[in-house]
């Protein structure tokens, strides 16, 4: 019989914006995990233009990890990009495939930084609207965390939000390998503006906020409010990173 395998794909878009913090949630899940390491959900993704953008020591390491899994039935597949999920889920049914935060919100050892009870707003995302365990499992790792969440009236299903990218044409890639979630789902979205229109449009779902920071665990909800003008941490920030945002543990 063959053993089922655990995957994490390392998102290509969320490596070459974060390439250290991607590093560091990779050697964990390694380790801690015995997960194996991939790019991305597909083979060979606009692979050059991503690796141009990280760090010329940390390249050749990024170009040396498999392009994508050779996803078997029954294989669990982990990631924190909610495109691969959504690819995934549509072009590989046979496959687990789940939320890295759904993992590690159930991982009992994991070293939860304390952040001493600071509060934020939480910023659902639309690519994941209808994935209440993973929304749940945030929300899970945050009071893990000793962080009050703020929670807004578009919560959870609710959501319509994902940065500027709806506001966007949507990537061809996506469409034709999801296009339940990008296409049928999507009425209204992916409609092309102008830069100052989506800063504008930014700037106004920022000034909603209650709380001075906030919470996304997507990194283009992230760089859409980072463009609104929002105090901003990516979910896995705080927990790879907590030397950075004022937590009591540090992950080595």
């Amino acid at each position: 019989m063959t053993s089922k395998r655990n995957i994490y794909i390392a998102s290509c878009v969320f490596t070459s914006r974060y390439p250290i913090l991607s590093q560091k949630i990779q050697k964990y899940v390694t380790e801690h995990y015995g997960m194996e390491i991939v790019r991305c959900c597909v083979p060979n993704y606009k692979l050059q233009i991503f690796t141009d953008k990280m760090p010329v020591d940390y390249q050749d390491i990024w170009q040396g990890l498999p392009d994508t899994g050779e996803f078997a039935a029954g294989d669990n597949v982990y990631t924190l990009c909610h495109n691969c999920l959504a690819i995934i889920e549509e072009t590989k049914r046979e496959v687990n495939e789940r939320s890295l935060w759904e993992y590690i919100s159930e991982d009992e050892s994991f070293p939860f930084p304390n952040y001493k009870g600071r509060t934020v707003t939480l910023q659902d995302c639309w690519r994941t609207y209808d994935r209440r365990p993973e929304q749940e499992a945030v929300r899970a790792i945050l009071d893990k965390m000793n962080i009050q969440v703020v929670e807004r009236l578009d919560n959870f299903e609710k959501t319509n939000f994902c940065g500027y990218t709806l506001y966007e044409p949507c990537i061809p890639r996506n469409a034709a390998m999801a296009p339940r979630r990008f296409v049928d789902q999507a009425e209204g979205k992916f409609i092309e503006h102008t830069q100052e229109e989506k800063q504008t449009l930014m700037e106004a779902h920022c000034r909603t906020f209650e709380t001075d920071e906030v919470v996304a665990y997507c990194h283009y909800c992230q760089a859409g409010l980072e463009l609104g003008g929002a105090d901003v941490i990516h979910i896995a920030g705080l927990l790879f990173e907590p030397e950075k945002y004022g937590g009591k543990k540090v992950i080595s």
